[in-house]
């Protein structure tokens, strides 16, 4: 399974960059588009574990529920 990697603007749109099956190849590159973004572009890159671009796209957008801190 690769790992795809997306620009999340603020508005919450994905926009699909590439993917790559090797886990550090995708961290330096995206890595690399981090550090090569502009001052003012607010998106986020993510890398995202998926078997395809659907599924990838499906787990960005998930809600996740807020963990409990001091319920232990």
């Amino acid at each position: 399974m690769p790992y795809f990697i997306y620009n999340i603007d603020p508005k919450k749109q994905l926009t699909y960059l590439d993917n790559n099956p090797n886990y550090r190849e995708a961290r330096e590159q995206a890595r690399g588009l981090r550090a090569a973004q502009a001052e003012d572009d607010k998106g986020t890159i993510k890398i995202v574990f998926a078997q395809n671009q659907n599924e990838a796209e499906r787990l960005l957008q998930a809600t996740r529920e807020a963990p409990v801190i001091g319920d232990d």
